[in-house]
């Protein structure tokens, strides 16, 4: 569960009240950001470690996840107003820098965040999610990379998602979380039901599922521009290789649009990384921020790595 470090509280940014696990204190502020279908909690593992180093660290609910606004109609979830909730909550936070480190859905909308430089950055980490020139191109390409992201396409009904999802108690969120996960050790009952109650929220599944339908209608995803900004922000990628939902070569050539990147594979980690190898991942993070060679060996899982 959530370190006795953490502490909850509600921040109004952007038109809109989000929930934020909170912990440290420091001019540099590290926001964290969620995937699909999860929830700040999953941040756990790293809130207390980037704490203890003299970091501010956030991770907010983001609109439709947790005990945030829903906004409702799927305008209200387009990149532009994701990546700006992130600029007001960093505005909210007082402090005078920022680190982004998204997975998932957090790592498109940190991606889209540094690319489109909302706010200066001093240091961006993604998980798990490829740069979207490199999504593009793999969707474009890659039957492989075409056939795993099939949900997409699926996402863009109406309603339907929504009542298959929730079905049997979110069967269907738990699994795709527990099922695809390699240490499931790493993911007790108590975290799994709090992505559980995430989905039944009312109007939760449907908030969650927006992101998806506005990032196809307005050409994100791999979609939209064919010419990107370069990224000249530090970068470090961190990759579960035993991903389900998007393949290894997808993380190939994202050199090309960023100017300082380091990227680390972690063989026994899965799309849910920092959750998955929580000490391999805390242990490449902590060296990159500090300046210091990323390890090549550490341990692959831990339920507890503090």
């Amino acid at each position: 569960m959530k370190h006795e470090s953490v502490i909850t509280e509600f921040v109004e940014a952007n038109g809109l009240r989000f929930e934020v696990d909170k912990c440290g204190s420091g001019d540099t502020l590290v926001m964290c950001l969620h995937g699909f279908p999860e929830h700040a909690i999953s941040w756990r593992h790293q809130m207390p470690m980037l704490a203890d180093m003299g970091y501010t660290v956030w991770a907010p609910n983001q609109r439709g996840y947790g005990l945030s606004d829903i906004p409702k109609g799927v305008a209200n979830y387009s990149i532009d107003k994701l990546t700006e909730d992130i600029g007001a909550l960093f505005d909210a936070s007082g402090c005078k820098d920022m680190i982004l480190m998204g997975h998932d859905w957090g790592a498109v909308i940190a991606w889209s965040f540094a690319i489109g430089q909302v706010r200066p950055l001093k240091r961006l980490i993604i998980a798990n999610v490829p740069h979207p020139n490199a999504m593009r191109r793999e969707l474009a390409e890659n039957k492989e990379q075409k056939k795993k992201s099939w949900y997409i396409t699926a996402f863009q009904i109406p309603w339907l998602p929504e009542f298959v999802m929730r079905r049997n108690n979110a069967k269907a969120v738990v699994g795709a979380i527990l099922n695809t996960s390699v240490n499931k050790e790493n993911f007790p009952p108590e975290i799994v039901d709090i992505y559980r109650q995430n989905a039944l929220r009312k109007g939760g599944l449907t908030g969650m599922i927006n992101y998806y339908r506005a990032a196809v209608r307005g050409g994100g995803l791999g979609q939209g521009k064919a010419t990107l900004p370069i990224i000249e922000t530090p970068t470090l990628m961190l990759w579960g290789e035993q991903d389900l939902a998007l393949t290894k070569q997808s993380t190939f050539g994202t050199d090309e649009w960023v100017s300082d990147l380091t990227l680390r594979y972690l063989p026994n980690a899965s799309h849910w990384v920092q959750q998955d190898a929580p000490l391999a991942f805390n242990a490449a993070l902590k060296a990159w921020l500090q300046d210091e060679p990323i390890p090549t060996e550490a341990p692959d899982s831990a339920i507890n790595p503090q």
